[in-house]
């Protein structure tokens, strides 16, 4: 964060000042345990936890100003609201940085992922401030702003909705250079009430560019290319087709991850992603893009994209353990991430001639076409050809799924129970675990390691 005196904040956010005028010279904080010398500390309240109640925790951690909205111990501002006026913040902040270009990136899915990617590939060329894990709302993106100082060239701000207006917001708060949108899917459709309701909100991200702004569409659903309608200035596509800007052709998967070669105006030259799963390549096909037009040449591009590593924890999480593969892809679903991950798991099993599993877990938020949509995945599973569906709490994976299906289905109420089918697992098989967020399958994978360590061990000890 760019150095402040406690009296400039409290113009800026319309908040009274009590106390002395102190200078924040640290990034602002909401946890109390993450503050360090200097920092400003947002006391948020929220439905379980009062950020007020912990303003002493933060202040012996090193934090010498409180934002907030009663009367607290030390140095203070009194604002009306904290989340508000930390957004308030965050925009000031950001139009004092003149030398910064910050990147919106929104969509279904694919929003961490493609953040981690485009900031291993910015970062190669100037320094870049993409927060770890899921800044994507009202308190993160504005957080992620004030993480930057003078020095910061680029900064990716993720952009989530839980409702119409939401991303128009954040785009009110970061001011955006770059719009990027993934795809239009189902994700959040039971809160939306339609794919098209979601499309719409998803835009506000295209509509709120300034003219002198770059939209960045993907074209992978019907939604996302009729965006560019909203923009005045300049658009580009990116895919799989021939008629994208930014596209990938010759796409291969080797151990479950994806080469190809990457095609964009200045040329053609090979890719080779670390990062699990095919439908990476649209989220590469994304940061190529967004690099592209921020300068960065076609061998910087295809470099930083082959040397990327996800540290998004629960996502797409590869374990080699010993000679079983686990995907640990438990962090959140949705029918098109569900569709994505049983796909991954299928060329891991094809590629290591061991039996495939995958155990799902409920995906939530789905609305009225809840049941018809985990019917379409385990459907899906026996299509692709996998050995056993494993449904956790889930049994609607399995209504559909024909009867002469030689993919075997197993149901269980509880994860504890799921785990129990690693009796039946042998070495060189692939087990994906995946579910909504709530359902905490990281919980399943942990317990299924833990089994399969124990079997090993047993194996060994009768060979």
């Amino acid at each position: 964060m760019i150095s402040l005196n406690a009296s400039e904040i409290a113009a800026l956010v319309g908040g009274t000042l009590h106390g002395e005028d102190v200078v924040v010279c640290a990034n602002p904080v909401i946890d109390s345990r993450a503050a360090t010398a200097g920092s400003l500390f947002i006391a948020i309240k929220g439905e379980k936890v009062d950020g007020h109640d912990f303003v002493s925790d933060a202040q012996s951690h090193g934090a010498v100003l409180t934002l907030a909205e009663r009367a607290v111990a030390g140095p203070h501002i009194l604002v009306g609201n904290t989340v508000e006026a930390l957004g308030v913040l965050a925009h000031e902040v950001r139009s004092r940085l003149s030398g910064l270009t910050v990147i919106g990136i929104t969509g279904s899915q694919g929003k961490t992922t493609t953040k981690e990617l485009l900031a291993s590939v910015l970062s190669t060329v100037a320094p870049t401030m993409a927060p770890h894990g899921n800044y994507n709302n009202e308190i993160g993106a504005p957080l992620s702003l004030l993480q930057c100082d003078e020095k910061t060239r680029f900064c990716i701000v993720e952009m989530g909705a839980r409702h119409k207006g939401d991303i128009a917001h954040l785009c009110r708060i970061a001011v955006p250079d770059v719009g990027v949108v993934l795809r239009v899917g189902t994700a959040h459709v039971g809160e939306f009430g339609s794919q098209a309701a979601i499309a719409e909100t998803k835009s506000e991200l295209i509509s709120t560019l300034q003219p002198t702004a770059i939209a960045v569409l993907g074209q992978y659903d019907e939604f996302t290319p009729k965006m560019s309608a909203l923009h005045k200035g300049r658009v580009v596509t990116f895919g799989e087709s021939s008629g994208c800007e930014i596209r990938a052709t010759d796409i291969e998967i080797r151990e479950g991850r994806a080469h190809f070669d990457l095609v964009t105006p200045e040329g053609r030259t090979a890719v080779g992603l670390r990062i699990v799963g095919l439908h990476q390549v649209a989220n590469a096909l994304a940061v190529a893009a967004v690099a592209s037009v921020l300068g960065l040449t076609l061998d910087q591009i295809a470099g930083g994209l082959s040397t990327a590593e996800s540290s998004a924890k629960w996502r797409m999480e590869i374990s080699e353990l010993g000679s079983l593969v686990l995907i640990n892809d438990s962090y959140n679903s949705s029918p098109e991430a569900a569709s994505a991950a049983l796909q991954t798991l299928v060329h891991f099993a094809q590629e290591r001639g061991g039996e495939a599993w995958a155990f799902l877990g409920k995906m939530h938020e789905l609305g009225e076409s809840s049941d018809q949509d985990h019917a379409a995945i385990g459907t899906l599973a026996s299509e692709l050809g996998i050995d056993h569906l494993v449904c956790v709490a889930a049994p609607e994976y399995a209504q559909a799924i024909p009867t002469d299906s030689a993919t075997t289905v197993h149901t269980f109420a509880s994860k504890e129970e799921a785990a129990s089918m690693v009796a039946s697992m042998n070495k060189g098989d692939v087990v994906l675990v995946k579910a909504s967020r709530s359902e905490k399958l990281e919980e399943l994978a942990e317990l299924i390691t833990q089994a399969w360590s124990k079997r090993i061990q047993e194996m060994a000890d009768t060979e």
